[in-house]
């Protein structure tokens, strides 16, 4: 397929080092506007793509003087922000190997991954992110330099010095020999290794993977070849963690190569982020697509009008989508398209004035310039995503891993199949084994694990295609549907096969179950551990009056604003036990008799990243979980 404008405008699609795309953007593009960040409530501030070469140079001379030589490791740890990408481009300019660190990851997680890499240096954004690195110092001897994120924080007594005090030196050596920074970046070849991001550990502990700037670039060029036209004012908002290939690539290495503008937000910020950024592109998970359209959904149910209104719009978009779809499912989301093309006049007519008082309010919601989205780390569900699209907003579903930089499969524009993550890419091979494994090769997939020839090994076929893990099944047309992990495959005493992924995202848009983790392996049937949505049952309790242990319920912040834990007595509600239940038997409804929940226990807690329980991008971590709640679990089916 091409796209509608023509594959030769695609004037960003070229093979280049990191160094080279960051150079090329400062000669080519100097004055654009590159990072683009808020410093109050509506104010921003912002940098151009040659002012961040400039900074970049400073901060990569100043790691050379110290040292630093090509090929060594510095690791980053930090929450999204324009410093990160400083950060990164001077490791990377100076000949270096970026490796990531999660801003969560425990002391000892964080011990592992610096003496496993062998990072000399690590970049630090802040004072609590710092007391971790300074507690595991002394048994990490290989780090040599600390580098907080700022212009302020010194303390010699522990070699941490600051952003300022680097660019000094930097300054300092290019005053030296103007040269020197130049020769270094220069001497990056596209096979020379990138980064190490560690995996999220969802079944096991963390393995190192390794990237070449050669996979880097490739995986960015296979997104811009199947992705719509990308013009010259994109802005792409990152809310993501950078830490993670999924924002790295898809959000920065795509807004780099086509020279876009990166705003900067979080999950806690993104509503009024969009509106004062107005980005046109954006990397998000399934879940922040459930909870906005959870939350818009929450908003309308508070008047008998609006929700009536709301519904009867979501049912005439519907109604319209499955209009718009050809006999297997595909629909056409190309952009200009005629939603009301060949549609009988009441139907349209229903659909353009739901559109002038409901979708396009939406719309505005998400800026009012927002051209497509992405969503991958999970399984958008099929419903949700037609509902977007009844709205007018396009979503398109992909597949990936940390392993493959991210896409191997992707719907196109002129070709979406809710419920799918889509074809093969470009570039990429793909293949079902015989147990239903999905097998991938390309230039895209990592060279190894770090310090880990077995695993290296075992991640592979002998002919070279890189073994996923997931299970999945053709759909039509070549899209494939990701069944679940292999290792999240259970298998009752039965002999039956039930994915814990199918029934999890049954529950995705329930109003009062927030997560739904199954279990079941080897055991006679389907159990599941349920964890409510605590805020919709407070709003309901103090609506009905019904008295709680206030004491006991633990709120955050961020990521976004949630209550996470309550008492016993919270659970033990009446009116939570019952709509608990209804929500889970309306599920197995959906579910073969073998597959449905035959137990369950109510938990009086969340799972949070911080508590190792969810990856970055919100998946749940098996093991961890089955591990925490093992007793739980075995008073299920004793």
């Amino acid at each position: 397929m091409k796209s509608e404008k023509g594959s030769s405008q695609r004037w960003y699609i070229q093979e280049m080092t990191c160094p080279e795309l960051l150079h090329r953007n400062a000669v080519k593009f100097g004055d654009k506007r590159f990072q683009w960040w808020r410093t109050g409530k509506t104010e921003t501030a912002e940098n151009t793509y040659a002012e961040v070469w400039r900074l970049v140079k400073e901060l990569s001379s100043g790691l050379i003087d110290s040292g630093f030589e090509k090929g060594d490791r510095a690791a980053i740890i930090s929450q999204t922000a324009p410093q990160w990408v400083w950060a990164d481009y001077s490791i990377l300019c100076a000949g270096g190997v970026t490796v990531c660190i999660y801003p969560t990851l425990s002391e000892g997680e964080i011990k592992f991954i610096l003496n496993d890499s062998g990072s000399k240096v690590i970049y630090v954004q802040d004072e609590l992110m710092l007391k971790k690195v300074l507690a595991v110092k002394k048994e990490t001897p290989a780090l040599q330099k600390i580098i907080m994120m700022n212009e302020t924080t010194t303390d010699p007594g522990n070699g941490v010095t600051n952003f300022a005090e680097i660019r000094k030196s930097g300054v300092s050596l290019l005053a030296k020999d103007r040269n020197i920074f130049e020769h270094r970046w220069r001497s990056v070849t596209m096979t020379d290794f990138m980064t190490i991001v560690y995996t999220s550990g969802t079944t096991g502990m963390p393995k190192g993977v390794v990237h070449t700037h050669l996979s880097f670039n490739a995986a960015c060029c296979r997104d811009l070849k199947q992705v719509p036209f990308c013009r010259d004012d994109e802005v792409s908002m990152a809310f993501l963690p950078l830490a993670h290939t999924y924002e790295r690539e898809c959000g920065h290495g795509i807004a780099m190569l086509i020279a876009a503008t990166i705003a900067y937000s979080s999950p806690f910020t993104i509503v009024e982020d969009l509106q004062i950024f107005k980005p046109t592109i954006f990397m998000s998970v399934p879940r922040i697509y459930e909870r906005i359209y959870m939350a818009m959904r929450e908003q309308t149910s508070k008047s008998p009008l609006k929700k009536k209104i709301f519904e009867g719009a979501i049912s005439t978009g519907l109604k319209v989508v499955n209009a718009r779809s050809d006999d297997k499912g595909f629909i056409d989301m190309r952009e200009g398209i005629d939603f009301t093309e060949g549609l009988g006049f009441w139907l349209k007519f229903k659909y353009k004035l739901f559109d002038k008082i409901v979708y396009s309010k939406v719309r505005h919601l998400l800026g009012g310039r927002y051209r497509f989205a992405f969503s991958a780390a999970g399984s958008l569900p099929a419903d949700l995503c037609r509902t977007y699209m009844a709205m007018g907003i396009r979503i398109f579903e992909g597949y990936g891993a940390t392993e493959t930089w991210n896409t191997i499969n992707l719907n196109w524009d002129r070709k979406v199949l809710p419920g799918s993550v889509g074809l093969t890419c470009i570039g990429v091979e793909g293949r079902i084994a015989e147990d239903g494994e999905w097998q991938v090769r390309g230039d895209n997939i990592f060279t190894m694990y770090w310090n880990n020839p077995e695993a290296t090994k075992e991640a592979f076929t002998d002919d070279g295609y890189y073994k996923t893990g997931d299970i999945v099944e053709e759909v039509a047309e070549g899209y494939i549907r990701i069944v679940d992990r292999k290792k999240g495959l259970m298998v009752l005493d039965t002999g039956k096969n039930v994915a814990s992924n199918k029934i999890e995202s049954k529950f995705s848009l329930s109003k009062w179950i927030d997560t739904a983790v199954p279990v079941g392996s080897e055991r006679k049937f389907v159990a599941a551990l349920i964890i409510p949505n605590f805020d919709a049952f407070i709003e309901l309790f103090e609506k009905e009056k019904i008295d709680y242990d206030k004491s006991k319920v633990i709120k955050v912040t961020e990521p976004m604003p949630m209550c996470i834990a309550v008492g016993d007595d919270f659970v033990e509600k009446e009116i939570l036990k019952k709509m608990i239940d209804q929500d889970i038997q309306a599920v197995n409804k959906e579910l073969e008799e073998f597959e449905s929940i035959k137990k369950y226990t109510i938990l009086t807690r969340r799972l949070t990243v911080n508590d190792g329980e969810m990856t970055p991008t919100l998946k749940v971590k098996r093991k961890v979980v089955l591990d925490k709640y093992k007793d739980s679990i075995d008073k299920m089916y004793s």
